[in-house]
């Protein structure tokens, strides 16, 4: 689930199996080491692993537009890489509207080749730590720029590096219309997947969402990597259990009818 590891104790609780955290939050890139080593020090023993993090640049460290910085961006991930390796991070999101965002005026066709350059030059970063980038897509209410799963394949395929994939994020693909059919076509380069409810971001079983159709394209790419809940929460402890047992029933169901994939 995506939140602070230090709610790692209440997510076992609740059934999952690890935290997404935030590369801003977490791994600090643009704080000093010694911060770093703090924060890794007050959370030895906690009771799930951080596998990801998202939340990668901020909004300053412009990815497109007329003065990208893609020299600060690559030595902001050296850094979140290399602590990401150190901490047993193997998955950092590429969200990051504010990064991305095309601005007023700027031609779209540039901003789309300089962020395929700046994903080139990621990648061996990313290979050097052992750690993979995994871009994606978001609503257009959220970001001007990638809003689907079928751009952001285009992209990582023209990128063309092992360590840049594809995240899905079921809750934008609900917001954009885009069918499960785009998780098909680009299952290869799945990496990683989120999942929320369409109308106000809630957890699995809140609204009664039917996700079947994804679940069962999911399957059908062979997909067998990681989901998160990224979702909206009153109470976090009391709402979980029921979250993860919703995702599960939905599992199962898909799994039930086909039975031979």
């Amino acid at each position: 689930m995506c939140t602070s590891a230090g709610n790692a104790a209440i997510l076992k609780a609740g059934g999952c199996e690890y935290v997404e955290e935030s590369v801003q939050g977490f791994l600090i890139p643009d704080r000093p080491e010694a911060e770093f080593r703090e924060k890794t020090r007050s959370l030895a023993g906690a009771s799930l692993p951080v596998r990801a993090c998202n939340s990668f640049l901020p909004g300053s460290l412009k990815s497109v537009g007329p003065e990208p910085r893609h020299d600060e961006i690559v030595a902001y991930a050296e850094t979140a890489f290399r602590r990401a390796r150190e901490t047993g991070i193997d998955t950092i999101v590429f969200g990051s509207s504010g990064s991305r965002s095309i601005p007023d005026g700027f031609d779209p066709r540039e901003a789309r080749r300089q962020f395929i350059r700046l994903l080139r030059r990621l990648g061996p970063v990313a290979r050097k730590y052992g750690v993979v980038v995994v871009l994606e897509p978001l609503q257009r209410g959220e970001c001007n720029f990638i809003n689907t799963v079928a751009e952001g394949a285009a992209i990582v395929e023209e990128a063309g590096h092992p360590n840049v994939r594809l995240l899905a994020d079921i809750y934008h693909m609900l917001r954009e219309g885009e069918g499960p059919a785009s998780l098909i076509a680009a299952g290869p380069l799945l990496e990683h997947v989120h999942i929320a409810e369409k109308d106000h971001r809630t957890a699995p079983g809140v609204a009664g969402d039917d996700f079947t159709p994804y679940l069962r394209a999911l399957k059908q790419a062979r997909y067998a990597k990681a989901i998160s809940l990224e979702c909206r929460w009153d109470d976090l402890a009391a709402e979980l259990p029921a979250a993860i047992e919703a995702l599960k029933r939905q599992i199962a169901m898909v799994n039930a009818q086909d039975p031979g994939q």
